[in-house]
């Protein structure tokens, strides 16, 4: 068994809130759950019982009960919470924990420097001004809202006010092209479209009124566009469009909370869209609170007075996620801007400066740091920080060794991994547990995970396919126009009947944690031997010259072989001798089937927007398949570059 980077000291296990809550649990069983391990068994081996008794523990605002806590429909047909009501909103901006409303919620923070900050009295006054509006707007239980907006509070504002009422909310962030953003709203014809003319990333500002204006013209049954107010700038009334300080009202009290039953849907989360139509996911509001709570208070220890920080933008699920960290009684920080502007620290700063204690950023993030040589335990002061965690991609090996070694050495890195899918994690930290390097520490509360090999067997020690075996309330209530469920069976329980497949292979270790090696439709299988792409990514993290990496399957006949695209430090050239070293490196740290059979240099991989690479796509232009929908990247000329390499021009 290998060493753990990080053991938590028995006061930290003591003080941790899984413990406490494992405690009370053995007292509502009548028998010892002696560790996590026999606390994740109960919550997966009676998963209804789990989640009645947590909602009573977390005393969520229900204003009547259930009849029923899960019903014995198989998935994806499970109801959950029959005849319960209570309203996501409410929970957000009344959490049981603030007493004193001039407690801080929300920290704005722009990369110019501009920052406000909302007390929880502050943020239920701004939402009933929002709802009122609202509802002077016409807008009722079931429609749709959409904002094409930057991370500001006042986006924050608008999801809050439109759930409290039973209204439908979704989201893209201003980098969106036209056909991204419309792929998704098109869909779910919204009623009112908010929108930011403009946006500033990497010290310099983008216009969007002309992707806002051909994205009102592009949405059935649109009746108004308003123009949210843009940091540092003037963001003056437009044509076509009502401003924000014009479209509130200017005083109503306190916010109202519709009693709406636990399965109301909260909001519509997109998939990326990089193989067809985003699929429009209906999201039930109780689900996502229920599931948000249980992960933010037991596996990421986040408590009242906590400062939290994301980085995310509101085209990515963990934007969502974080909002409802407000349940908890805690400060959220919305930073809307670029993480390496003006230089790779200054997120660390800010960091420092808000006395952050839950720090959320990407693999990628942490991977391009240690490549820079960056030491933010040194530079920084970052004694209030308990919990740092990564997600997006898996963290390498020598992503935690570097996280320890150079940010802080006495923290919880929690790994964590899930999906819009499920708006939450199926696998993350526990921090009453050890860490072992690359490995996220275990199935989440109440997720029945396993690894599956081709004819549904479960594995321990060898790379599968995730499942999740038991229904969970955060699974989606399905599509959007997709009534009888035919889009969202296919997409989840076509290969494992009655199984939810999530689409990623991982491994299931001896120490009862589980690791990543990406998506398992970007698997290789070169002679005919399945290879998870993380598997050759991980002997590259010895070679300091490659930044990042992307491998695919080239097919050759009826054979397939590895191709390795490479982004490399600035200055250094793909040589002869790194293509050996690199290969040499695989061969030696991997097998002699991992060796890629051809090497190519690029300046950057196409990622999404939420910064994932996009391996799947990188295949179809090695294999001349199109890639439809090149606009959900954030760097779509990335593509035509890797046309052009593979050419030989």
């Amino acid at each position: 068994m290998p060493n753990p980077l990080w053991t938590p000291s028995p006061e930290r296990i003591a003080a941790a809130a899984m413990t406490t809550f494992r405690l009370a649990a053995e007292q509502h069983l009548g028998r010892p759950l002696p560790d996590y391990r026999a606390l994740h068994a109960w919550s997966v081996e009676d998963p209804a019982a789990f989640w009645a008794f947590y909602a009573r523990y977390a005393a969520l605002p229900f204003e009547s009960e259930a009849s029923e806590i899960m019903s014995a429909d198989p998935m994806p047909d499970t109801r959950w919470f029959d005849g319960a009501t209570l309203n996501y909103a409410e929970a957000l901006l009344y959490p049981k924990a603030v007493s004193d409303p001039r407690s801080p919620a929300i920290i704005g923070v722009t990369e110019a420097g501009e920052r406000r900050t909302l007390s929880y009295g502050e943020l239920r006054e701004e939402v009933a001004r929002v709802q009122a509006a609202l509802l002077r707007s016409g807008c009722l239980r079931g429609d749709r809202v959409a904002a094409f907006a930057g991370n500001l509070p006042e986006t924050a504002t608008l999801l809050l006010a439109c759930v409290s009422l039973g209204v439908i909310f979704s989201s893209c962030s201003p980098d969106f092209g036209f056909e991204a953003a419309q792929a998704r709203f098109a869909q779910i014809a919204p009623k009112l479209l908010f929108v930011s003319g403009g946006y500033r990333y990497g010290g310099r500002r983008y216009d969007t009124l002309t992707t806002v204006r051909q994205l009102a013209d592009a949405i059935p049954g649109l009746q108004e566009v308003v123009l949210l107010p843009e940091p540092g700038g003037q963001s003056s009334p437009r044509e076509g469009m009502r401003h924000w300080r014009d479209w509130l009202e200017p005083a109503a009290g306190a916010p109202e909370f519709a009693a709406l039953p636990f399965e109301q849907p909260l909001y519509i989360l997109f998939s990326s869209g990089t193989t067809g139509l985003p699929k429009a996911i209906i999201h039930r509001a109780g689900g996502a609170l229920l599931k948000h709570h249980s992960e933010q208070q037991l596996h990421c220890d986040i408590r009242a007075g906590d400062v939290v920080f994301y980085f995310t933008t509101c085209g990515w699920m963990m934007w969502n996620w974080l909002l409802s960290v407000l349940a908890q009684g805690a400060a959220i920080v919305l930073y809307d801007g670029s993480p390496v502007y003006p230089d790779l620290e200054v997120l660390w700063r800010l960091a420092e400066e808000l006395g952050v204690t839950f720090f959320g950023t990407s693999a990628r993030f942490l991977h391009t740091l240690s490549a820079e040589g960056v030491r933010p335990g040194s530079s920084c002061d970052l004694s209030a920080l308990r919990t740092v965690a990564s997600t997006g991609s898996p963290l390498s090996p020598a992503g935690f060794v570097y996280t320890y070694r150079e940010i802080k050495k006495d923290m919880h890195l929690a790994s964590i991994s899930g999906g819009t899918d499920i708006v939450g994690c199926f696998m993350l930290g526990v921090p009453t547990l050890p860490v072992y390097s690359g490995q996220i520490q275990g199935p989440a509360l109440g997720v029945d995970l396993a690894a599956y090999d081709e004819r549904g067997r479960p594995l321990k020690g060898r790379p599968g396919e995730l499942v999740c075996r038991r229904p969970l309330p955060s699974m989606p209530l399905g599509f959007w126009n997709d009534p009888d469920k035919e889009r969202y069976r296919a997409a989840y329980f076509e290969v494992f009947p009655g199984v939810w497949r999530h689409g990623d292979l991982i491994e299931v270790t001896t120490e009862g944690g589980i690791l990543v090696y990406g998506r398992s439709d970007a698997t290789l299988n070169p002679g005919g031997v399945r290879i998870g792409t993380a598997e050759i990514y991980r002997p590259l993290e010895e070679i300091p010259e490659v930044l990042e990496a992307a491998a695919v399957g080239r097919k050759e006949g009826a054979d397939e072989v590895i191709w390795l695209f490479v982004v490399l430090r600035e200055g250094v050239v793909l040589s002869g001798e790194l293509v050996a070293r690199l290969k040499r490196i695989i061969r030696e740290r991997a097998s002699p089937r991992h060796v890629p059979k051809r090497v190519f240099q690029l300046s950057a991989l196409p990622r999404t927007r939420s910064g994932k690479a996009m391996e799947i796509a990188v295949s179809r232009v090695v294999n001349g398949v199109e890639v439809p929908n090149r606009s959900v990247a954030a760097n779509p000329e990335a593509f035509e570059e890797i046309a052009r390499v593979i050419a030989g021009e």
